[in-house]
C-alpha cells in the first residue's frame, strides 16, 4: 500500500517535475559542466594543446596573483569598495523604503518605486556615458557649468585619483540602491498595521515607530541581503570599475580591482590560467564568508539565519 501511495504522489506531481526539467537542464549545462574548466587554473594553458592537454604548472598561477606588486592594491580596492557599497546602499535603501511607504498617494508611491528602480535596469555602458557627460574635460557639465560658478578651474577628472572613490561609490549607489529598496518596501508592506495603530495609541512618535517596529521587522530582509552581499565581497562590478573610469591608466591605483586585473591578465599572453586561478579564489572566499556569516547570525538569532 505504501508503494502504491508513493506512485500516486509521483504521478500527481509529474507535471511539476516536467516543468522543472528545462530549468535543471539549463542549470546543469550552464553551471556544472563548465566547472571542468577549473583545471585551467593549475595548467600553463596554450591554445594548441587545449585545456586538458596543456602542461600542469601546479600553483604558479595562484602565486603570480599574490606575488605581483599590484596584489595588495587590487585586494584592498575590492574589499574596501564592497564594504562601502554594502553599508551605504543598505542605509540609503532602508531610508528610502521608509520614506516611500509613508507616501499616502498610491500613484506617487508607484512613481517613486519605478523611479528608484530605473537606474538598476540601465546598462552600465549607458551609465558610463552619463558619468562621462558629467566629467568630460572639454564638454562635461561639471567643468563647463558648475565649476565656473564657484570660480574653479576645469579638472581633468580621468587623470585625478582623489575624486574617484567618491564618484564610484555615488555611481554604484545611484544605480544599485533601487533593488534593495524594493525588497525593503516589500518587507515593510508585510508588517501588521496593528503594531503601528497600537503604537500611536500609546503616544509613540514616528521615530519611535521606525526604531521599535519597522527596523526590527526588517532585520530578516537586511540580514539576507547582507549575507548575499558578503558572499560577493571578493567580486567587483567589472563595468563599474572598467567602463565608468574609461580604463584610464592614470587612476588604476583607485579603480583596479580583482575583476579588472583578471580581465587585463586574460588579454595578455598566458593570462587564462591566472584569470581562472583568481576566479577560484573568489568563489572559495565567497563560499567561506557566506558560511561564516550565516553561522554568526544563527548564533545571535537563529530565526534570522538563511539556513
Amino acid at each position: 500500500m505504501k508503494r502504491v501511495g508513493r506512485v500516486q504522489k509521483w504521478v500527481q506531481f509529474l507535471p511539476l517535475y516536467l516543468m522543472m526539467l528545462p530549468g535543471l537542464a539549463y542549470l546543469f549545462i550552464n553551471n556544472y559542466i563548465p566547472m571542468a574548466g577549473i583545471v585551467v587554473a593549475f595548467k600553463k594553458y596554450n591554445v594548441n594543446d587545449g585545456i586538458f592537454r596543456s602542461p600542469w604548472n601546479g600553483f604558479e598561477n595562484f602565486e603570480y596573483l599574490f606575488s605581483t606588486s599590484d596584489a595588495a592594491i587590487i585586494i584592498r580596492n575590492t574589499l574596501l569598495y564592497n564594504v562601502a557599497f554594502i553599508i551605504i546602499n543598505m542605509v540609503i535603501g532602508v531610508t528610502l523604503a521608509i520614506f516611500i511607504t509613508d507616501v499616502t498617494n498610491k500613484g506617487l508611491q508607484k512613481l517613486y518605486q519605478s523611479s528608484i528602480l530605473l537606474p538598476y535596469l540601465i546598462s552600465i555602458v549607458v551609465v558610463s556615458y552619463i558619468v562621462f557627460a558629467l566629467l568630460s574635460h572639454e564638454n562635461g557639465m561639471l567643468n563647463n557649468s558648475l565649476l565656473p560658478l564657484f570660480g574653479k578651474e576645469p579638472v581633468q577628472w580621468y587623470l585625478e585619483e582623489g575624486p574617484w572613490p567618491v564618484i564610484l561609490i555615488v555611481t554604484n549607489c545611484w544605480k544599485g540602491v533601487g533593488y534593495g529598496t524594493l525588497i525593503y518596501i516589500a518587507g515593510i508592506a508585510g508588517i501588521d498595521k496593528a503594531f503601528y495603530e497600537a503604537a500611536e495609541l500609546d503616544g509613540a512618535s514616528k521615530w519611535q515607530q521606525i526604531t521599535r517596529i519597522t527596523l526590527p521587522c526588517l532585520i530578516p530582509s537586511i540580514v539576507t541581503l547582507l549575507i548575499l552581499h558578503i558572499g560577493k565581497i571578493f567580486y567587483s562590478d567589472f563595468g563599474l570599475f572598467y567602463q565608468v573610469p574609461q580604463n584610464s591608466g592614470a587612476i588604476y591605483n583607485v579603480t583596479n580591482t580583482i575583476d579588472t586585473y583578471v580581465y587585463r591578465a586574460l588579454m595578455a599572453a598566458g593570462g587564462i590560467g591566472r584569470s581562472a586561478a583568481a576566479g577560484i579564489i573568489q568563489s572559495v572566499v565567497g563560499f567561506v564568508l557566506v558560511m561564516v556569516s550565516n553561522l554568526v547570525v544563527r548564533r545571535i538569532s537563529s530565526e534570522n539565519a538563511i539556513f
